[in-house]
């Protein structure tokens, strides 16, 4: 294997970015920044969309040299603005993609990195694609033709065949999201996809020459609002057309495992590790599954923001028992405890979620609730019942995400829920069912083994009854 790039950071390369989306410009551009900010310019990143969206914003950046200002706000209320312009390059949008794998092609670009949305993976309760999928099926005739497509997956193949061709060498390709395992299951879903697409010759290149190191991202980034712009041009002078906002806490964890170099990330904070498991499993089961509840919650009682909901006494305990009661007795294991201080972690989440200057809708955070049940809150469910433990905290956050749906199978939601993983047919004929709880408790692509477990039926059931309680007084 051609390696020109040491694995340490003492290399020069490009990242290709794809998806420029508020959350890369706020996390994985923000920390190169820090690095150029700290005289190491050896890494640049260009960025890119696959899909026919935010066309404006690509745009906008485009015309400003992929420069643009990041917005900060603690907890305490201080206010941070800072200059990005570690986007050297944004590639305009094309279906073809040609752009996009020229520069995956290129001899100089060793990271590929991508943000998606859990549903973005298409993977079933196996972790297999699910070819039910239109645009993934679409994507794999596609890749049968030699063509790119607009799926993560029709996206990096092409890269990688074209990068075959030119002998350009070793890619590493990184995931920036919520998903547990990311790497590893990013790389079984890619093998399966080439397979799919009758390329063996690919597949044995892809599995020599690529890494897919595991990754946990963290930082609160809400949609930009419409005064973003005009805070930014009151603050710098800048009239700056794509800012975007964020928390001040950041975190990024990635599993050491890189082909073909990496910027030295550790110098700026990054954690370089051998195992993000226990880091994953701590962000995702006490941030993002306490998030969902929140939002949830905080819909049903007629709230529009996350801090709104965090500091409302019922709805917060609903978050704190959750974790206290079930999530941290199944990390933290007698002789395998999590390098993470848990309860102190808790506490910090609730400090940032209640940061008011955030306001971070329910509707962002409310989203994609199919893939996030299985995701964030299934697993604890899972392990409590296999020791014989009780789940009335945990059985909490599916209770009021089925009220939640609902609502919306009512169209009483106080807005557009998005859900890439819902199956609105089979959403509507859970809410139908003579027995809501059941039909829901059945549910294979949400429980998996846990499907139809009386256990799960019964605490879900008694649970909502307290949901239903709070949401009438509230009323």
């Amino acid at each position: 294997m051609s390696n020109s790039t040491p694995p340490d950071g003492t290399g020069t390369g490009t990242i290709l970015h794809l998806g420029l989306g508020s959350f890369h410009r706020a996390h994985q551009a923000v920390y190169l920044q820090q690095l150029h900010d700290a005289g190491d310019t050896r890494w640049s990143l260009v960025g890119a969309n696959i899909r026919p969206d935010m066309a404006e914003t690509l745009d906008a950046l485009r015309a400003q040299g992929g420069h643009y200002t990041l917005e900060t706000i603690s907890p305490a209320g201080a206010v941070r603005y800072q200059r990005i312009a570690a986007i050297r390059a944004v590639l305009p949008y094309e279906a073809s993609l040609a752009a996009v794998v020229a520069c995956g092609a290129a001899p100089a670009t060793r990271i590929v990195s991508f943000t998606v949305t859990e549903a973005g993976y298409y993977l079933d309760a196996q972790h297999r694609l699910d070819l039910s999928f239109t645009d993934l099926q679409a994507d794999i005739d596609r890749a049968r033709r030699g063509e790119a497509g607009q799926t993560v997956y029709g996206a990096v193949c092409a890269i990688l065949r074209a990068r075959r061709a030119a002998g350009a060498g070793p890619l590493t390709l990184l995931n920036c999201d919520n998903l547990r395992h990311n790497g590893e299951r990013f790389r079984g879903g890619l093998l399966e996809f080439i397979d799919h697409a009758g390329d063996p010759a690919l597949r044995a290149w892809a599995e020599a020459n690529t890494a897919c190191p595991d990754a946990m991202v963290d930082r609160i980034t809400p949609r930009p609002p419409p005064e973003l712009r005009a805070r930014v041009l009151q603050a710098t002078g800048w009239d700056d057309a794509v800012p975007v906002t964020g928390e001040s806490f950041i975190q990024w964890v990635i599993e050491d495992d890189f082909v073909a170099g990496r910027p030295d990330w550790a110098r700026v904070g990054v954690q370089l590790v051998a195992s993000v498991q226990p880091y994953e499993e701590a962000k995702i089961r006490l941030l993002n599954a306490t998030h969902s509840c929140i939002a949830w919650a905080g819909t049903l009682v007629g709230l529009q923001f996350i801090h709104e909901g965090t500091h409302t006494a019922a709805i917060r305990r609903m978050a704190y028992d959750y974790v206290t009661d079930d999530v941290i007795p199944c990390l933290q294991v007698p002789g395998a405890a999590s390098p993470v201080d848990l309860p102190a972690y808790r506490d910090v989440v609730l400090e940032r979620f209640g940061n008011p200057a955030i306001r971070d809708t329910n509707q962002r955070v409310a989203a994609d609730g199919f893939s996030k049940i299985p995701g964030f809150v299934a697993p604890t469910i899972r392990e409590r019942l296999a020791r014989g433990e009780g789940i009335d905290s945990v059985a909490m956050l599916p209770a009021l995400f089925l009220a939640f749906l609902q609502r919306w199978h009512r169209g009483t939601l106080p807005y557009a829920y998005q859900d890439q993983g819902m199956d609105p047919t089979a959403a509507h004929a859970i809410c139908d069912a003579a027995d809501p709880v059941a039909a829901f408790c059945a549910d294979g692509s949400l429980w998996g083994p846990t499907a139809n477990d009386p256990r799960l039926v019964d605490a879900v059931r008694r649970v909502g009854q307290r949901v239903d309680a709070f949401v009438a007084s509230a009323a």
